[in-house]
């Protein structure tokens, strides 16, 4: 998925402001449901973040036109991995590994088949 970088998103250097390459990753698992016609959030299920490891790597700036790249790395019942990576052009600029957990009335619960499926 592609982001370009505008004032809003910088700080007064016109460098991206931090929180928002989590944004950024989160916009992008978002657009994964709503690329194959699916919502990322039923009435009383849904995904949350439960623990995210961050790397920045390089600085993001005003008018950047960046990449976001999503990948399941880790499957299980009730939650997943994901492996999410930032690019200007080839250069690496940011990456994270999320683990969202799934709840069904604010409950762990198990994954459905068909939302493993948007992620592969």
């Amino acid at each position: 998925m592609q982001i370009r970088i505008y004032y809003e998103d910088t700080d007064v250097g016109r460098v991206v402001y931090y929180a928002n390459y989590l944004k950024f990753c989160e916009r992008a698992r978002s657009e994964l449901f709503f690329q194959k016609g699916l919502s990322p959030h039923k009435e009383n299920e849904f995904f949350v973040v439960k623990e995210v490891h961050a790397n920045y790597v390089k600085s993001a700036v005003f008018g950047d036109l960046l990449d976001v790249q999503s990948k399941l790395t880790i499957k299980k019942s009730a939650s997943i991995v994901m492996e999410q990576k930032i690019y200007r052009d080839d250069e690496l600029l940011f990456e994270a590994s999320f683990k969202l957990a799934y709840l069904k009335d604010y409950r762990p619960c198990k994954i459905p088949k068909e939302l493993f499926d948007v992620f592969e």
